[in-house]
């Protein structure tokens, strides 16, 4: 999404739109905002994607949160954000499925993302202990977030790019509560951790393995990978994820890795030919495209997987289900 959205060279009144043409503070960055002041734009890219085969689209809100809204003073509107993305989703396949009748199901997959202020780590490296926010905190915004992902209509529920295990199990939390609440049928959860480097560890430590132990309990559709890799240096991660997971895997790797200006070179045929491997070898179950894909990435991984059988659950998994 992020990619897409910086085709369109956007400045500051274009993120403002009407709503907001007063707005105390500049939003330019605030792609999230989008959604609410130039949701054409949002549906669109959903749209474009959609024709490039994919099946689940994630919905415009990594930072659709309170807490991660405070850098635009936009808190209150948390909740809007999250129905308003939601929304642009919607309208984006059924669009595509009124001139593509023949097309198979599509899925919204409200995005949760990781915040901007972690419960594991401190900001100051001179008071380890110090933490900017406590877990009530941070569940009860991944709650508001959740509240609006829900009553938008999505049909999954995406925790990604996690780089600190407590902060998900914040998000976990949240979503548990939020079904115990309203009593309404429990989504699909998905979770995607981010191994940060050649360590094969997140941010905050964990090995994959422990990551992996720590969220199981949500009982999860699928555990996965996304973002800080390409696919070629995923890879060794996503064998051993689909060996140790009990249920379904994803990995959707960045473009390769950035260059010196911060941008990504790898084309698409070539993030196609890694993924196409693990398909290949049985590592996985759903694949797709973060940081620096585009359509054109997800059409070529799509049409390369597609010759290949999906990830088999383990015999033990099968029968709990």
């Amino acid at each position: 999404m992020g990619t897409m959205i910086q085709r369109y060279k956007l400045e500051e009144k274009d993120f403002r739109g009407e709503r907001f043409r007063n707005w105390l503070k500049d939003v330019k960055g605030n792609n999230d905002l989008l959604s609410i002041t130039q949701p054409h734009i949002i549906e669109a890219i959903h749209k474009e994607y959609l024709k490039a085969g994919a099946d689940i689209i994630e919905t415009n809100t990594f930072s659709s949160t309170s807490i991660a809204q405070a850098d635009y003073e936009m808190q209150s509107i948390a909740y809007d954000l999250n129905v308003a993305a939601a929304g642009c989703a919607r309208k984006a396949i059924d669009s595509f499925l009124a001139v593509n009748a023949e097309a198979s199901e599509k899925f919204i997959a409200g995005a949760i993302g990781p915040l901007n202020k972690t419960l594991s780590l401190s900001p100051d490296v001179n008071n380890p202990g110090f933490r900017t926010v406590t877990f009530d905190e941070v569940a009860k915004a991944y709650y508001e977030q959740v509240k609006g992902l829900v009553d938008g209509g999505v049909d999954l529920l995406l925790i990604e790019t996690i780089f600190d295990t407590l902060n998900a199990k914040a998000a976990i939390f949240a979503i548990k509560k939020y079904f115990r609440d309203t009593g309404k049928h429990e989504l699909p959860i998905m979770i995607s951790g981010t191994i940060t480097d050649a360590s094969g560890r997140t941010l905050s430590g964990q090995t994959l393995e422990a990551f992996y132990i720590s969220v199981s309990h949500a009982k999860p559709l699928s555990v996965g990978l996304n973002c800080a890799l390409g696919a070629k240096e995923m890879r060794p991660h996503i064998e051993e994820l689909s060996e140790i997971a009990s249920c379904y895997t994803s990995a959707y790797p960045n473009a390769g890795l950035p260059n010196a200006f911060g941008e990504y070179d790898e084309q698409p045929e070539e993030t196609a030919h890694i993924i196409e491997e693990w398909a290949k070898e049985g590592f996985v179950n759903i694949v797709g495209g973060c940081c620096g894909t585009t359509p054109d990435h997800i059409r070529h991984i799509a049409d390369q997987v597609k010759k290949f059988q999906a990830r088999k659950l383990p015999v033990l998994d099968a029968e709990l289900v």
